[in-house]
């Protein structure tokens, strides 16, 4: 990624109306499926955000982003090298490869060796989208086993932006989340039903000024 040509970073965000929050994160893994569909089903159609999504899936499984799909407003779609991010678009991490934000604000999907014993990792994504959006990303850690996401957060929380964690009681398997909360930089810790009115609420009332 060093070769590619550094753009200004008020176009990488030009596509974003003027809010503090132009990319949401969610990080999923065992039981990641129904509570990516509740989160994204309460989200409407006019999202002021792009919402990037990992999911821990089997390099076979391909249908992820229509079953994402069913019964929300937003335009769903598998993540592509090149996408230019778009407020109310979910772009789908794609089997066995690693979605990463460009420093032109673009998406690169990557073969680079697993991460956390994973590919796609939910802590590239992380790491990329902060040093890219910095204080404008926000990272939300779901459901599932091990501890990837934890090292995302932290660099989200390094340039300034948000975290938040699924809580245990609603969390199928509590490793993901519990490992975010463990290092102390979770902003808040809400049950699933809770978290798309914390996204569309920070924002659609944070402005940047």
């Amino acid at each position: 990624m060093s070769s590619l040509i550094q753009i200004p970073q008020h176009r990488i965000f030009s596509h974003f109306p003027n809010i503090a929050f132009n990319v949401v994160a969610l990080a999923a893994s065992m039981g990641g499926i129904p509570t990516l569909r509740t989160i994204l089903s309460a989200l409407p159609a006019d999202f002021p955000a792009a919402i990037l999504v990992v999911q821990h899936l089997s390099p076979n499984s391909s249908h992820l982003p229509e079953v994402l799909g069913y019964r929300t407003a937003l335009k769903v779609k598998p993540a592509a090298t090149g996408d230019v991010l778009r407020p109310g678009t979910v772009y789908v991490a794609v089997p066995a490869r690693h979605l990463l934000v460009q420093p032109n604000g673009t998406l690169l999907l990557s073969d680079d060796p697993k991460m956390n014993f994973i590919r796609p990792a939910a802590d590239k994504l992380l790491m990329s989208m902060a040093t890219t959006y910095k204080s404008r990303a926000i990272a939300v850690v779901l459901t599932g086993n091990g501890s990837d996401g934890a090292l995302g957060v932290l660099a989200v929380k390094k340039y300034g932006g948000v975290a938040i964690a699924q809580d245990e009681a609603t969390s199928e398997f509590f490793g993901m989340p519990g490992a975010a909360i463990a290092t102390g930089q979770i902003d808040w810790v809400l049950p699933v039903e809770a978290i798309a009115s914390k996204l569309l609420h920070l924002v659609t009332s944070a402005v940047v000024a």
